[in-house]
């Protein structure tokens, strides 16, 4: 039978490298991301409540350590799932020295601080997941193995993999908490591209140089436009996708809320002449500051205000909402602007009417 693996890997080049090669296994993968902090627990549960659906899987987890709580916590969770009949198992392959102490607890935390994640990844999958290796693997692996580590001495490795290294922090076009998926999808998709071409000559200067062109390439159907205007008609198109979950409506005119996108007058303005339906959109920050756009339709600046106590002009403005709390889950980021929306309906005063 096909093994589910649900995998959550770190948000740098190592995290990613990790799922890159789990993608050639015969396994079915659910990839999940996670910066340290909060955001690990949250994964955590999404994946527990995925696998409540399951007879069997694996929770496999890299680049990563959890504290001894963390660890805990997770180990009596699969516990309690297995007593109901299910059969969950867990793998940590890890570097960190911090986990130590978890190591030192439980079998299925596996630790070497001598190997970078990816290559702890690469030979435990050789050995146990029926690896179907593309040639430029094993280089790439080492590639990451030797920048992760920062082993200057293996010149040509290391700096091709700060190259990479780069190539992921930069990679921002695709916000992670709105568009997980598509973002990771993007990410490996460059990360695959540029293992091909690390044995071109000066590949780290090539692989510089073509950054570029290579996000440009991901984003462009037909038509060649600069990288800004190709990212945000994907953008767009894929808000489009997801507005049965992205639509709030407030004192009758429908919006659509968005979260940490940023750059909201193009993307913003793009979204609104693409779907006309719609009346307002605002982008809510982790910090908790709005953005609104209307196409004058609706005076945000009156909205803005009653939200965040803010302002600007009829078709742009702002504010900050006191007491944001920061999320790594769009359905929660929806459901405090929908309690903030609810307490301030009752406020008196009417927007601006359509025109």
């Amino acid at each position: 039978m096909q093994q589910y693996i649900y995998h959550l890997s770190h948000t740098d080049l190592d995290g990613y490298s990790c799922q890159l090669v789990m993608q050639y296994t015969p396994h079915t993968m659910h990839f999940y991301n996670a910066n340290y902090g909060a955001e690990v627990m949250e994964r955590l549960n999404e994946i527990l409540e995925a696998v409540k659906n399951e007879k069997e899987a694996l929770i496999l987890i890299t680049d990563l350590n959890l504290t001894s709580d963390e660890s805990k916590w997770l180990d009596r969770k699969v516990e309690g799932l297995n007593a109901q009949g299910k059969k969950i198992s867990i793998q940590l392959l890890d570097h960190h020295g911090s986990g130590q102490d978890s190591a030192n607890t439980y079998t299925w935390y596996y630790l070497d601080v001598k190997r970078c994640a990816t290559k702890i990844v690469y030979d435990f999958a050789k050995e146990n997941f029926s690896l179907n290796e593309p040639g430029w693997m094993n280089d790439f692996v080492n590639v990451v193995n030797a920048v992760d580590l920062w082993l200057k001495e293996e010149r040509e490795n290391f700096e091709y993999g700060k190259v990479c290294m780069r190539l992921i922090s930069d990679t921002r076009e695709l916000n992670r908490t709105i568009f997980a998926d598509e973002d990771r999808v993007y990410k490996m998709a460059l990360l695959d591209e540029a293992a091909g071409m690390m044995h071109e000559p000066n590949a780290p200067i090539l692989l510089d140089e073509r950054i570029h062109g290579m996000k440009k390439s991901f984003f462009r159907d037909t038509k060649d436009d600069t990288l800004d205007n190709l990212a945000t008609t994907h953008i767009v198109k894929l808000f489009g996708e997801k507005r049965p979950d992205m639509t709030i409506y407030y004192k009758g005119y429908k919006g659509f809320l968005s979260y940490g996108i940023g750059n909201t007058s193009i993307i913003g303005n793009g979204f609104l002449v693409a779907y006309p339906e719609y009346d307002f959109i605002v982008d809510v920050s982790p910090r908790g500051t709005i953005s609104m756009r209307a196409d004058n339709k609706v005076d945000v600046s009156i909205m803005a205000k009653e939200w965040a106590g803010g302002g600007g002009h009829p078709n742009a403005a702002g504010g900050r909402i006191q007491g944001f709390k920061e999320q790594f889950n769009y359905k929660k980021v929806k459901i405090q602007i929908q309690k903030l929306i609810d307490n301030r309906e009752s406020v008196a005063g009417k927007l601006q009417p359509k025109m």
